[in-house]
């Protein structure tokens, strides 16, 4: 039986072939919840032209991640991104009527610029969103993220020593014979038993 559809919006650099989005998209659809990825207008542009651009304004991002959700004609679903996609599923939650927003790597700040936060992002009116973050992800450290007031309705899972992909220091992977795959497995369950339990 299919479970809660989830629409998988990419991150910035990266389209949603990525390993990153591949591995999670395929984990999480194995588990039974049919998975709804898209491309972004300017990563087509890059998908056509071969050259990296920068990102469409927020506006036309979210108007895009809009548009899709409506094409699928969904019922019951989640909004779901990486990186600057978390920030769209966000963004358009309460727009496109998801059950709940969830973040892989929300991108609070840019590195180093503690202060140029993207905190307002966070704020829907969802019962309960997700953010799944790395301890010591660059846009976004556990230190910084715990210092901050952040929505009522939000929940943090931490990566242990993950970075912005999650993923933990090559050393700790050494140690610990932990794969790039393994944990990724490990965020795709998180969401599962997420979504299972709080929508």
């Amino acid at each position: 039986m299919a479970k809660c559809p989830i629409v998988f919006a990419h991150g910035a650099g990266a389209g949603p072939d990525s390993p990153f989005m591949t591995a999670i998209a395929e984990a999480l659809r194995v588990s039974g919840h049919p998975v709804h990825t898209f491309m972004f207008p300017y990563w087509q542009q890059v998908q056509e032209t071969g050259r990296m651009r920068p990102p469409n304004p927020a506006a036309q991002l979210d108007e895009a991640m809009l548009n899709f959700c409506e094409s699928l004609q969904l019922s019951d679903f989640v909004v779901m991104g990486k990186s600057m996609g978390a920030r769209v599923a966000f963004r358009v939650a309460d727009r496109c009527r998801a059950r709940a927003a969830i973040a892989l790597g929300f991108p609070f700040h840019p590195p180093g610029k503690e202060l140029k936060h993207r905190l307002n992002d966070l704020y829907n009116q969802r019962p309960k969103n997700l953010i799944i973050q790395g301890e010591r992800d660059p846009f976004g450290k556990r230190a910084w993220v715990e210092a901050q007031t952040l929505p009522e309705n939000m929940t943090c899972v931490w990566a242990s020593n993950g970075d912005h992909d999650l993923l933990a220091t090559k050393r700790v992977q050494q140690q610990t014979g932990e794969t790039a795959s393994m944990r990724w497995q490990w965020a795709a369950q998180q969401v599962t038993e997420w979504v299972e339990t709080n929508t």
